[in-house]
């Protein structure tokens, strides 16, 4: 069977690409600078020298660009945990844990600004998509594979506590969890939001330069957090 040919972009399209990079980059130079309520299409096709009808051509509302930074640094952070997991052995859940906990701290400090659009305030004003928005995307695969991994390394079933039962969780959310891992319990998918809560308040603390005036090592404090909540995983009792 011959393979079809891939198409090279055309020179048209590969500077249409680097023009909408380069809006995107000058957007969150905007937002790091000034705040997210900085941000100003106008603005940005002055510092590119374009006319403001010609960046409306690539993104019509300022919406139009929000969204396609929080679809692009959602998808870029599902990427590289994906990625750091599946370089850690299948029959090795604790180690793909680790490795999807260290790769969410490495990827949030070499994007401060995207780490902030994904899961931050929401930006004055920013009206998302109708349905599931960029978050939500990325949220699917990041929570979803959270879950995976929280169920693989809790080789005794956690004991359930009085609040862990589905009808606590949100219809939509309680549909979608299940559908990916319909074995994954009520108690497993509270585990894995305590986790996440835990990570993202060491990794949300540290952008924001709270956390090295209090404690000097930031990734040493990480990597003991990380080895903790592995650890309890394997226990009946965490607090046994």
């Amino acid at each position: 069977m011959v393979e079809a040919t891939r198409r090279e972009p055309s020179r048209r399209e590969r500077l249409r690409a680097e023009a909408t990079e380069q809006i995107m980059e000058i957007a969150l130079r905007q937002m790091a600078v000034d705040g997210p309520g900085a941000l100003s299409l106008r603005g940005i096709a002055r510092e590119m020298g374009m006319t403001p009808r010609a960046i409306y051509s690539y993104f019509p509302t300022r919406d139009d660009l929000i969204t396609e930074l929080i679809r692009t640094f959602g998808r870029g952070l599902a990427d590289a945990l994906e990625r750091a997991r599946d370089e850690a052995p299948a029959s090795d859940p604790e180690r793909r844990l680790l490795a999807w906990g260290e790769a969410l701290r490495a990827w949030a400090l070499a994007h401060p600004q995207g780490f902030q659009l994904v899961y931050g305030d929401p930006l004055p004003g920013y009206q998302p998509p109708p349905g599931e928005g960029p978050v939500d995307e990325a949220a699917l695969r990041i929570c979803g594979g959270l879950n995976r991994l929280v169920a693989a390394c809790a080789r005794r079933p956690a004991p359930a506590a009085p609040d862990d039962d589905w009808s606590d969780f949100p219809p939509a959310y309680r549909a979608r969890v299940r559908a990916e891992a319909p074995d994954l319990t009520p108690a497993v998918a509270a585990r894995a939001l305590r986790i996440w809560a835990r990570l993202h308040g060491l990794v949300t603390l540290e952008i924001h330069g709270h956390l090295r005036p209090v404690y000097g090592d930031p990734a040493a404090l990480y990597r003991a957090e990380m080895l903790d909540l592995v650890r309890d995983l394997g226990r009946a009792d965490p607090d046994t």
